[in-house]
C-alpha cells in the first residue's frame, strides 16, 4: 500500500517572502490548516516541509513554510506536488477505501472473469470513473457507482463489476 498520498501541486509563488499557491487535490481543501507537515515530492524522495501559514485565495490554498524563505527558493517548487503520510490522511468511514490502494487491482466480472486491471482513475463532474485497462491492451471507463462496481476487496487487490452489453 501506499504510504503517500497527494493533497495538492504547487502552481506558482506568492509574494516575495517564499509563500506558494498550491492547487489542492484533496477532497476537503481547508485540511491544510490542521497540518503541520506535509511531503514535497522532488526527484523521487518525500522532503517534510513545516507549515507555517495558511490561507485561502480563491480555489488556491497559500502556504507559508519554516524551510523556505523567499521568493527564489520558492520558485524551485512550481509545478512539484505536495504529499501527507498515511498516518495524517483523512480518516475512512465503513466501506471506504484511498484510490491509491485499489489501484492494480484485478477486474473482474460477476462470474468471476478477469476483465483487466484498474490502472488509473478520472474524475469527472457528475462522477469518479475507473480506468481497466484490458488483456488486449484497450482502456475500458466504468462509473464508480454501486450500479457498476459490485464490490472492492483493498486486501485482495480486486473488485467486482457489473457488466452491462457494450461496455466491455
Amino acid at each position: 500500500m501506499e504510504s503517500y498520498f497527494r493533497i495538492g501541486v504547487i502552481t506558482t509563488t506568492h509574494g516575495l517572502k517564499g509563500e506558494v499557491k498550491v492547487y489542492p487535490t484533496t477532497e476537503d481543501p481547508h485540511r491544510f490548516e490542521e497540518l503541520e507537515v506535509c511531503y514535497l515530492l522532488d526527484r523521487g524522495e518525500y522532503k517534510p516541509l513545516t507549515i507555517t501559514g495558511c490561507r485561502y485565495f480563491k480555489n488556491l490554498v497559500i502556504l507559508g513554510f519554516k524551510e523556505i524563505e523567499d521568493i527564489d527558493q520558492a520558485m524551485l517548487l512550481k509545478q512539484k506536488e505536495l504529499y501527507v503520510d498515511r498516518e495524517h490522511a483523512i480518516p475512512l468511514e465503513e466501506g471506504e477505501y484511498y484510490l491509491v490502494d485499489v489501484i492494480g487491482s484485478t477486474a473482474v466480472d460477476e462470474d468471476g472473469n478477469v476483465l483487466g486491471t484498474m490502472t488509473d482513475y478520472l474524475e469527472s463532474a457528475a462522477q469518479l470513473i475507473y480506468i481497466i485497462h484490458t488483456e488486449d491492451g484497450k482502456d475500458v471507463l466504468v462509473p464508480a457507482v454501486d450500479e457498476f462496481i459490485r464490490e472492492v476487496n483493498v486486501e485482495e487487490k480486486r473488485m467486482v463489476i457489473h457488466t452491462i452489453p457494450g461496455l466491455f
